[in-house]
Formats: structure tokens, C-alpha cells, sequence
């Protein structure tokens, strides 16, 4: 099996995540520098805007790089008409299935690698020759499945023909050797990303997920059918309280309306959306991506080795 970066063309079998007003054409770049498949997340934005971060990214790297389209947009079909006039080489999708834009995509000779929280649709999609699949499991920051990731991966490898990654849960080497001994062929990193230099959400965000304990995150609108994995504060309090008691779908718009970016951008870490996987607990400092994907690497492969080890101790 091809590991991902000899799909890819880059130094690390890694894919830094697509997060909605976080991962810019800039902060794409840097990953990409760094030795990782940078991706460019469309989350709210129209076409133009998407094309502005793309030639951005353009200008910074010489290096592959991505988009990553979330399928609920509103620009969901000009984004994809996008990324075919833009010449991006990787395309990543999430929330639903991208069936009608992969023919398109495939004859470009676009990388399509859909994001999926169950087997099922995982199966669906290696119908339509997708380069890959990646599985992201409930740990995750942001929308999430049930499923988590020590569950999910084996069983969309079990149910499809092309090369799994693996996503949620992952920031350090231990989890990096974990996936791999899974059967993924790379791993899709965000919340460990949020720690870094050249992030551009706001300090205060970045604080935040600092100073998260392991059991910080807190999952919201599974009520509605849109489970969305956020750090803990007030804002969360007041929509699970809503949650709780039934309040409409326009009742709980409005506490998360704008959520995102008043978090990412304004720095509200109280009544803004703070995505954040579960793995915030381990993160302790700002350190430069090229050091998190060079550290995520050397470890992951020096417990991958020290693990066999041990098991050929124990036979």
C-alpha cells in the first residue's frame, strides 16, 4: 500500500484539516512548507473569495496543496467549478457526498479524498474512484460523527478498495503510530495545528485551547442533526440549556450565529464557537508547524518501532 505522501508528492504523509475561516491560502501554505498537504478551508466563503486565497497560496508555495469543500454551502457548486479553473490538485469534502463534482474533478486529474464518519458512505463514494478516503472520527474538532476514530478506521478499510486516512484524536506520535498500526495510510491533523505560530486565529483562541483539560470539549446541535465539537464556555452552556429543554431550530440559530468567527477573528472565547477536538488537553505551548509535523513524525515512527519491539519481546 502507498503511504500518503507518495500519493500526495510531500515530505510527510500528513493533511493539515480544512477549518472553516481558519485555514486560509497563508496558513495552507506554511503546512505546506513544512512538509504537509496544506488545505485551504471554503467554510462560509463565496467563489471570489476562495479564489483570492488560492492564487495567495500560490504565491507562497511551490509545494502541493489543497481545498477542502464543505458541501452544505450555499457556493458549493462554484467553489467546485473553482477548483477546476484554479488548477488545485487535492480536494478534500465534507458534509455530504460529492458524487456530481468528481467526474469533473477526475478528469482534471484531481485528487478527490472525501471526509466520512461511517463505513456506509465510505463504501458509497469508492464507487465513484476516489482517491482516497479520509475517516475522521468523534474526537475531532468541529462537525463530528459518533464514531470514534480507534473504531471507524478499520472498518472503512475493511469496507473499500482505495487507501484510508485517518482523522480525529491525533497530535502526537503515539496517536500518529496508532493510525498507522490501524491501517491508515496517513493521518489529517487540526486541533494540534491551533497551537501554532503561524495560525491566524485570534491569541485568545489560541489561549483557550491551551488552557483546555482533556475533558474540555463538549459536543452541541446533536438535537438537530448537526453535532458540532466546541470548547466549553458560555455559549455552549446556553445552547445545551436550550437543547435541553427542546427550543426551536431559529432559537438555537441565534446563539450560535457568527460563533465561528467572532471566535477565530474578534477573539470571544466566551460566546463564540471555540472548535476544538478532544486532543486540546495535550497541547502545551506555540511551536512553529514545521516543528509539530517534524516532532508528530520522528515520534510517531520511533514508537511505531519501539511497539514492535515490544511485541517480539512478548512472543
Amino acid at each position: 500500500m502507498k503511504k500518503l505522501n507518495e500519493i500526495l508528492g510531500t515530505k510527510y504523509p500528513f493533511i493539515q484539516g480544512g477549518m472553516a475561516n481558519i485555514a486560509t491560502g497563508e496558513f495552507a501554505a506554511a503546512c505546506s512548507n513544512a512538509g504537509a498537504l496544506g488545505m485551504i478551508a471554503t467554510g462560509g466563503w463565496d467563489g471570489d473569495r476562495l479564489r483570492q486565497e488560492i492564487r495567495r497560496a500560490k504565491e507562497l508555495t511551490d509545494k502541493p496543496f489543497g481545498v477542502n469543500l464543505m458541501l452544505m454551502s450555499p457556493y458549493a457548486d462554484d467553489i467546485a467549478q473553482i477548483i477546476l479553473e484554479e488548477g488545485v490538485k487535492v480536494v478534500t469534502t465534507g458534509a455530504g457526498n460529492p458524487g456530481k463534482y468528481i467526474p469533473a474533478w477526475k478528469e482534471k486529474g484531481i485528487k478527490v479524498m472525501p471526509v466520512v464518519a461511517a463505513a456506509v458512505l465510505a463504501k458509497r463514494l469508492d464507487r465513484y474512484g476516489v482517491d482516497a478516503i479520509i475517516a475522521e472520527g468523534t474526537e475531532s474538532g468541529g462537525h463530528v460523527g459518533e464514531m470514534t476514530t480507534m473504531a471507524l478506521v478499520p472498518q472503512v478499510i475493511d469496507a473499500v478498495s482505495v487507501p484510508v486516512v485517518a482523522a480525529g484524536g491525533i497530535a502526537d506520535g503515539r496517536q500518529a503510530a496508532a493510525a498507522f498500526a490501524l491501517g491508515a495510510c496517513g493521518i489529517q491533523v487540526g486541533t494540534c495545528l491551533l497551537a501554532s505560530e503561524e495560525c491566524p486565529i485570534h491569541p485568545n483562541y489560541k489561549q483557550a485551547v491551551l488552557k483546555a483539560k482533556d475533558s474540555d470539549t463538549v459536543v452541541t446541535g446533536r438535537s438537530i442533526g448537526g453535532p458540532v465539537r466546541i470548547l466549553k464556555n458560555k455559549m455552549a452552556r446556553e445552547y445545551l440549556a436550550l437543547e435541553k429543554r427542546g427550543a426551536s431550530l431559529e432559537e438555537l440559530e441565534k446563539v450560535t450565529l457568527g460563533g465561528l468567527r467572532r471566535a477565530v477573528l474578534e477573539g470571544d472565547v466566551e460566546m463564540g464557537s471555540v472548535m476544538s477536538g478532544q486532543v486540546a488537553g495535550m497541547l502545551h505551548e506555540i511551536r512553529p508547524v514545521a516543528e509539530i509535523f517534524r516532532d508528530l513524525y520522528e515520534s510517531g515512527i520511533a514508537r511505531a518501532k519501539a511497539t514492535a519491539a515490544e511485541w517480539s519481546d512478548a512472543e
